[in-house]
């Protein structure tokens, strides 16, 4: 029981953190693209962020759900 735990602690962690580096790697390509006037860049940036936040979301509350699954 420990090990799976463990284990869930650990994917929450990775794709928690996978959402946050997707998310401020969206929002370096959104001000890039303000500072740049470059559409393209902001519309990336743009889906970047929300893609992030909602990789991270998961993370924090599908991934503990799924881990009931298999207790």
């Amino acid at each position: 029981m420990a090990f799976s735990t463990s284990a869930v602690d650990a994917v929450q962690k990775l794709v928690v953190g996978l959402g946050a580096g997707l998310g401020v790697w969206g929002g370096i390509n959104l001000m890039e693209g303000y500072g740049n006037d470059n559409p393209g860049a902001k519309s990336q940036g743009m889906k970047q962020l929300v893609a992030g936040g909602g990789v991270a979301l998961i993370g924090i509350t599908l991934v503990p759900l799924l881990a009931n699954i298999f207790a």
